[in-house]
């Protein structure tokens, strides 16, 4: 039998020294298998071995955000309650602005798509100028509210308040928001007190994701914006409008799939994972699926994912 070309103890400490800083006299930030083999006197692909064995990946990387939040749960068990079990004749809606979309035109025309071939474009852009999205999703239906506005002060906030009041007369409205500080202005607060039938809901400070509309700008995002090329920011938000008028002949409603519950168990749970670190409340700011996070809410097609679009 051939000798192993480690010792029986080898893997072990090549899996500690990995979850380890490297010495700062490397100058690096993470550990590469050549490396480690060097450090160790082991051979390059033992060391990728045993990463794969105990999936170990070294080089990839996530991002995560502790929520601070002190009302954490409650505001959690508000807004899914509001998607799980609405309150009877009164909308859901999920509010926020996609801000700082930019206007950028390629310097060439793109090369279309042919058989064995993407798309192609140029590297380089100018830019034209940016505008902000302010969009409404009904939770029931799908249907959208938007406007275009050049910035997203409390102002411009308002004035979308008072648009999306006017497009449901005599409704009562539960509007999920996130804590940016311009829903919470002094004139914001004075409108809502002199009309009760619109009430703001906040979701968890860094807890975005738990606004539906998040998926809506992710949508917007890929199929209407990132493959543009807009010569003016009027060309940008008319693209914006036609995309949001097609949406709304063609929407269908998210379904959101997990209770409060199972939402706060998992982040409890990344809380007192040792590998993850600890915290009154873990959110990642990943893709969907991730711990920390409910996954993306699904449409209610074949399809479940909102990706599916």
């Amino acid at each position: 039998m051939a000798a192993p070309d480690h010792p029986p103890h080898a893997a072990g400490g090549d899996l500690a020294t990995t979850l380890a800083p490297p010495p700062k006299h490397l100058g690096v930030t993470h550990w590469s298998s050549r490396l480690l083999a060097a450090a160790l006197g082991l051979s390059h692909s033992t060391v990728a071995r045993v990463w794969t064995e105990h999936d170990v990946k070294p080089w990839q990387t996530e991002t995560f955000e502790f929520s601070t939040d002190p009302e954490l749960e409650a505001r959690v068990r508000d807004v899914v309650g509001l998607y799980l079990d609405p309150p009877a004749h009164a909308i859901v809606l999920c509010v926020d602005e996609k801000s700082q979309i930019q206007a950028l035109e390629r310097t060439q025309p793109p090369r279309p798509v042919a058989p064995g071939r993407p798309e192609r474009r140029t590297h380089d852009y100018l830019r034209h100028g940016t505008t902000t999205l302010f969009a409404a999703l009904e939770v029931a239906t799908g249907q959208v509210t938007d406007a275009c506005q050049p910035r997203h002060r409390h102002g411009e906030f308002l004035a979308f308040l008072k648009l999306v009041a006017k497009a449901y007369p005599r409704r009562q409205l539960h509007v999920v928001v996130d804590n940016y500080a311009t829903h919470k202005h002094a004139k914001v607060q004075a409108w809502l007190a002199r009309n009760p039938r619109v009430r703001l809901h906040f979701t968890p400070t860094y807890a975005s994701w738990l606004n539906l509309v998040e998926v809506f700008f992710s949508i917007v995002e890929r199929q209407a914006l990132r493959r543009g090329d807009f010569a003016s920011v009027t060309e940008l938000v008319a693209a914006i409008r036609r995309f949001c008028d097609g949406w709304n002949q063609r929407c269908q409603p998210f379904a959101w799939t997990k209770d409060a519950d199972q939402i706060l168990g998992k982040l409890q749970g990344s809380t007192t994972s040792t590998a993850t670190g600890s915290g009154p409340g873990r959110v990642q700011d990943g893709r969907p699926g991730r711990p920390g996070r409910p996954r993306e809410p699904s449409r209610r097609t074949p399809h479940p994912a909102a990706r599916a679009y």
